[in-house]
């Protein structure tokens, strides 16, 4: 049985590409790069935003980081809210507690705003641990993020052996494997299959239902 299920949020708990995408929007047009259509942006579903803003703007970092302000001022306000769970995820996150499951949250985003929309959602009670970036743009690799997540979950014991990770991103099964757990790749979300078979993850689930009984059965 699984000691620890760390869960990505974005594009694994939470459809949250609308808000994440406009909130890019914004920001890519305060900083001169204007995107016409939202839709365009979805690789910034998932990854640290400093460096996106600089690959989509064409930018320094000086200039992402004032990037990050503006992506906020969208965020906090409308885009936070663009957001739902996918269908059938508040009733996995009961199955597995209810067996006895310990769940996390390992995610990109700032800590306070995970804890808010957890809290949006109804779904922070179901948690032993939620981990994210800080809002100063640090710790925003996955690795450090699991890290951290195992750090404050198990001070005494190293439970990697146990523990997996879920996402649906590359960089989540990567990150994954750096900090030393297996991960299984969900295909509901915004990577692509070969996007998510190319990193090798330890396994695949298609819908919620078939990642509920991958965690179930083991």
């Amino acid at each position: 049985m699984y000691s620890l299920i760390l869960f990505d949020l974005d594009g694994t708990l939470t459809e949250s590409g609308e808000g994440i995408m406009k909130s890019a929007q914004y920001a890519l047009g305060k900083l001169g790069k204007e995107v016409a259509d939202w839709r365009e942006l979805r690789p910034f579903v998932g990854p640290p935003l400093i460096g996106m803003l600089m690959k989509y703007a064409g930018v320094d970092r000086a200039a992402a980081e004032q990037g990050v302000v503006y992506y906020r001022e969208y965020f906090q306000e409308k885009g936070i809210f663009e957001n739902a769970l996918y269908p059938g995820i508040p009733e996995m996150l009961k199955k597995l507690k209810e067996k006895g499951r310990a769940l996390g949250i390992a995610s990109s985003k700032p800590e306070p705003y995970v804890r808010q929309i957890t809290d949006y959602f109804h779904i922070t009670e179901y948690f032993d641990v939620i981990t994210g970036s800080t809002m100063a743009e640090t710790r925003t690799k996955k690795s450090e993020v699991i890290e951290e997540a195992l750090r404050r979950y198990s001070l005494q014991e190293d439970i990697r052996p146990s523990a997996i990770m879920v996402g649906d991103k590359s960089h989540d099964i990567l990150g994954a494997r750096k900090a030393g757990l297996r991960c299984i790749g969900v295909l509901y979300g915004y990577g692509t299959r070969e996007e998510i078979e190319g990193a090798d993850p330890f396994a695949v689930a298609e819908t919620v239902e078939e990642l509920e009984e991958l965690l179930l059965n083991r």
